[in-house]
């Protein structure tokens, strides 16, 4: 979920480092894989960064990178854009110094592999998170100051809004399928931001007790997107938030998938997935094709990518640590 107050700042250093995307394989079980999604897909400031645009902040080591390679697709679209909501899949987004299309736009009717990464930032629900829960947490350090102030008569407001965020993508999905009707479509989930129990304010600057409430809208908006994909019933609900146990932002020793609290402008944006984060999703990824795919033609296992629980997010497969 992309904060625009960093991307003035962000914006010299990147210009200085950007690359050119890297190129996809050439042997393709899938023929054309397009990539949907906000900044948890594009990945901002994960080294190193596309200029189609600049600042959709766009990482060539994103998820959907890793994974194109792993399947040696033969063309891969990644239209993904930090800032992104469900309404920026059929109308334009404004982003610094340009406009980004519709990411629709990108889908063709031969398509055969989409991946879906959106809805967090659908009503403001990760931004009041990041951007407004630290701001209260010296009120009341071990309390939930976060969750006192979006509690109205009693109903969660934050957690209530994901209600609308399930419907909206059900509707993106189903433009997915009207698009490209012959493709596999995965929906992916969220990966842990908040560590299952214990809290590190230094990292994550949340009073104690808003650490879990974070947590639970978390869990609260992967339902809505499975529901959606259960609604859809032509969908693939990717859940990254259970295999990245251990790999929220509070780990330590290298685990952490997540960004924490401080803008690392080699690295990550806050509260954002790392490079480690974004092939650890990939790895995800990849697995649950690999099981569809055994359980649908029985293959061989040989060089079936696996996560590596000693290895934090790197891409791997049977025969070893995957680069590109």
């Amino acid at each position: 979920m992309f904060r625009k107050r960093f991307a003035a700042v962000a914006l010299a250093a990147i210009a200085a480092a950007a690359v050119p995307g890297v190129a996809s394989a050439a042997s393709a079980g899938y023929r054309h894989y397009v990539s949907l999604g906000d900044s948890y897909t594009s990945a901002p400031l994960v080294p190193w960064m596309r200029l189609d645009p600049l600042t959709c902040f766009r990482s060539t080591n994103n998820y959907p990178s890793w994974l194109a390679a792993n399947l040696k697709v033969a063309k891969h679209t990644d239209v993904s854009c930090g800032g992104a909501d469900t309404t920026n899949m059929t109308k334009p987004q404004s982003i610094p110094l340009w406009t980004a299309a519709p990411q629709f736009d990108a889908l063709k009717p031969d398509t055969d592999l989409v991946s879906v990464g959106i809805g967090g930032n659908d009503f403001g629900v990760f931004g009041t998170l990041v951007g407004e829960c630290p701001k209260v947490t010296a009120s009341n350090p071990t309390g939930t100051p976060c969750r006192d102030k979006y509690t109205v008569d009693g109903v969660d407001t934050i957690k209530a809004k994901l209600t609308a965020t399930q419907a909206r993508v059900t509707e993106v999905l189903r433009g997915v399928h009207q698009r490209s009707p012959k493709a596999k479509v995965l929906l992916v989930g969220y990966p842990r931001i908040a560590p299952a129990a214990g809290y590190c304010p230094d990292i994550l600057p949340f009073a104690d007790g808003d650490v879990r409430w974070v947590d639970g809208v978390e869990r609260a908006l992967n339902k809505a997107l499975a529901n959606a994909a259960k609604t859809d019933g032509r969908t693939t609900y990717i859940d990254t938030y259970g295999p990245s146990l251990g790999h929220d932002a509070c780990a330590t020793g290298g685990a952490a998938w997540i960004q924490g609290k401080d803008l690392d402008l080699f690295a990550a944006a806050p509260y954002h997935p790392n490079k480690a984060g974004e092939t650890g999703i990939a790895s995800i990824i990849a697995n649950q094709l690999a099981e569809k795919k055994s359980l649908d033609r029985a293959p061989s296992t040989a060089g079936v990518p696996v996560v590596d629980p000693k290895v934090a997010g790197d891409f791997v497969t049977k025969s070893g640590v995957l680069t590109h």
